[in-house]
């Protein structure tokens, strides 16, 4: 539970205004902090006495790494850190749940169910960290946090590379003694067997209320890890067995994380169906506390004779409705992050500035732009891209990072010419150069976000042709680059026949080897653009596009790993709807894949069978716009929004199709929304592309409290940097994002 600052807090670390303490130790504090958007984070800092050791901040350090690791999906994201700040600072997501500990104290043990899903799903976070040879050595109740969406590994303090024994003296121990495993408790090496038997320990809490090895002074507690059999009380007897190999105390009889994954949960169903409805009450909960206002900052002591500091924070809008409070308590759903062994389908101020120094415009009535930068793209292709502290975007001849803060220019690489050329991780960019004449195939290379050189060739494929227009990046996720490339020797002029030699392919980005092939299932459109657009969601890459064999929309699924189709499914679109989809714009959560045309439609991820269709009944004959009468959709908390013919945006239940929500209509206005751009949705507002611009409708009124007049057709929000990108033919512009 958030507790008031003090008065001897900081106002803000870094780019993040702090808003309570979320509780201290020994080590430092940790504080609930928001960005310039508004966005929550959990921001931890190191105590000052302990700062000045070069050996703890290289354990922070190291702390950063790892849970930059293992992700967002099984932990915390880290959206920002400074290890070598004079308070050292690592922000994270805000995870929106209890901590095991926490859970089992006020619903009591799980029941057996909720502990086998709990397991497995932990056995994915733990798999994708051995598999980045990392382990964790501190797993226990209280660094797991349970969300609606699965659980979260937080706390990666004394978690370090395999082999690596710089922060640990022989002999020593390092953990927490009653979930230590016994070649750890004596000092040895601590392999991933010690994970799993950490693992099974918190899994005998889940289930019985108790650690395997009781509780009591940590000599005890580490001579029972040593020689004593574990105390398995509690544990459903269909249980016990598997939990009693993974505490053996020969680390080789233990099973690994895939294999304990497979004898805890097949993977079916949602994470949130297995646990019991006390607990969802509780991340609820927990889900709505953190958006209630900022308690009042504590005044300094009276005997220091120190003013009282001024309350920081801000009271956040409004409260959340019960509709939203589960899909609140996952913390973010969707990423471009491909889910590793045994996980399930679950789881899957402000300067201003320009490239030439040009001064920001204003708009009659929208906010004045944070900056604006003369960049010249006369094709409109599908950049800008946030890059960390960059914004990726195309001139005519290069490819450009402008820094996020100022809009001028940091870099540019001058043979990178279109915007399918790339895509990112977060941690380098992707792309290929291309080969015009040489015929030697499809050339993939890493580049660095921070100033654009090239870091390494990932990969050469000789079977493809590497020119402009014959490839296209889509993905890149758990070490796999995802692309659309054409096979040598297709047509270059009949688009319809070229359909067969397009393919999906997956590459390895350490080894370079590709992975498997698949054919598209989509035709090239006569405009010269494959257009497809995909989306990595769990184990799954969804992909749209014009059907090979009809004039509709055709979406599919595919395995991650071995890119088997699992299903697919055509949308009809409307009579004189000629557009395509472009990359970028599939909208997808963890239940659902939408898309829309004449109709919004949303196909379950699972099998693909339509979940609901709204429109129908909808009065649409005056609203039409070339044909379509939806915009593409976006999905964020559990709504889908999309525009409505010339009306503006409605809000739609994402699980049910239920209108929420339409927009009230400014009848001093005429602002026409575009149906071929989807809207953007930040934590306030819902940015709506226009015809002739962008509208910012809150979320909670449902009125568009501004608009900016631009010829921008695209847009692309920059979270952490507060910022929303447009781009046109001439200038890129930096707009507030809240």
């Amino acid at each position: 539970m958030p507790t008031p600052l003090t008065h001897d807090d900081p106002q803000t670390l870094g780019a993040y205004r702090l808003i309570a303490r979320l509780g201290s130790g020994g080590m430092g504090t940790v504080y609930l902090a928001r960005t310039a958007g508004g966005r929550r984070v959990a921001l931890k800092t190191v105590h000052a006495r302990i700062a000045s050791d070069p050996a703890f901040r290289t354990r922070f350090r190291l702390e950063t790494d790892a849970a930059r690791v293992i992700g967002g999906l099984h932990g915390a994201a880290v959206f920002d850190a400074d290890p070598l700040a004079e308070t050292p600072w690592m922000a994270t997501e805000y995870v929106l749940g209890p901590p095991l500990d926490d859970a089992v104290s006020l619903c009591g043990p799980l029941p057996e169910p909720s502990v086998r899903a709990l397991g497995a799903a932990l056995c994915g976070a733990l798999s994708q960290l051995h598999r980045s040879d990392v382990v964790h050595r501190d797993l226990k109740p209280s660094n797991v946090m349970i969300t609606a969406y699965g659980p979260k590994i937080i706390d990666f303090g004394i978690a370090r590379a395999l082999g690596d024994d710089r922060l640990t003296r022989t002999g020593t121990a390092a953990g927490t003694p009653a979930y230590m495993s016994p070649e750890q408790a004596t000092g040895r090496e601590h392999s991933p067997a010690g994970d799993v038997f950490a693992l099974a320990g918190v899994l005998v809490f889940a289930a019985a209320g108790h650690g395997p090895f009781g509780s009591g002074r940590p000599a005890d507690l580490l001579y029972r890890v040593r020689y004593a059999d574990p105390d398995l009380s509690g544990v459903p007897a269909s249980l016990a067995p598997v939990l009693a190999r993974c505490l053996d105390k020969d680390p080789a009889r233990r099973p690994t994380t895939g294999e304990l994954a497979a004898e805890l949960h097949d993977g079916h169903g949602e994470f949130a169906d297995h646990l019991p409805p006390p607990l969802l009450g509780e991340i609820s909960r927990r889900a709505a506390e953190v958006w209630q206002p900022a308690p009042p900052r504590l005044p300094a002591p009276p005997e220091t004779h120190e003013p009282p500091t001024p309350a920081t924070g801000a009271p956040a809008p409004g409260g959340l409705s019960r509709r939203t409070l589960l899909a609140v308590g996952g913390g973010s759903v969707l990423g471009l992050a491909a889910a590793g062994a045994g996980t399930w389908a679950w789881l899957d101020g402000r300067s201003t500035g320009g490239r030439r120094g040009k001064p920001p415009a204003s708009a009659a009535d929208g906010p004045e732009p944070l900056w604006r930068a003369d960049v010249a793209d006369k094709w409109q292709r599908q950049l800008p891209m946030p890059l960390g502290k960059v914004v990726a975007t195309l001139s005519d001849d290069a490819l450009l990072g402008l820094d996020a803060k100022t809009g001028n220019e940091v870099w540019s690489y001058p043979l990178l010419s279109s915007g399918q050329q790339i895509t990112t991780d977060g941690k380098a960019v992707y792309g290929f150069l291309p080969d015009y004449d040489e015929g030697k195939g499809l050339s993939l290379h890493a580049f660095s976000p921070d100033d654009g050189t090239m870091r390494r060739r990932v990969a050469r494929l000789a079977d493809f042709n590497g020119t402009v227009n014959d490839a296209e990046m889509i993905a890149a996720a758990g070490g796999v680059l995802y692309l659309a490339a054409r096979q040598k020797g297709a047509s270059s002029t009949d688009y319809t026949a070229q359909a067969k030699d397009w393919r999906l392919l997956a590459v390895d980005l350490r080894t370079g080897k590709k992975l498997w092939q698949r054919s598209t299932g989509v035709v090239y459109p006569a405009n010269g653009s494959l257009a497809i657009s995909a989306k990595a969601v769990g184990k799954r890459l969804i992909a749209a596009g014009k059907g090979a064999a009809t004039p509709d929309y055709s979406v599919g699924a595919m395995d991650l790993g071995t890119g088997e189709r699992l299903w697919s499914m055509d949308i009809p679109r409307e009579r004189l709807d000629t557009s395509f989809l472009i990359p970028g714009q599939l909208a997808a959560d963890r239940k659902h894949v939408y898309v829309s045309s004449g109709r919004v439609w949303a196909l379950r991820l699972s099998d693909g069978k339509v979940a609901w269709v709204f429109g129908d009944d909808r009065n649409t004959g005056d609203i039409e716009q070339n044909g379509r009468r939806y915009g593409p959709p976006a999905v964020r908390d559990s709504v889908v929004y999309a525009a409505e013919g010339s009306r503006g945006l409605v809000a739609l239940d994402a699980d049910t199709g239920k209108l929420l929500w339409e927009e009230k209509e400014d009848l001093t206005k005429d602002d026409t929304p575009r149906l071929d751009r989807p809207p953007i949705v930040g934590e306030k507002h819902v940015y709506a592309p226009l015809t002739d611009g962008i509208s910012a409708v809150d979320r909670r009124t449902h009125r568009s409290v501004w608009t900016y007049s631009t010829p921008a057709i695209r847009f692309v929000a920059h979270a952490a940097a507060g910022q929303l990108i447009a781009a046109d033919t001439t200038t890129v512009t930096a707009l507030p994002f809240e």
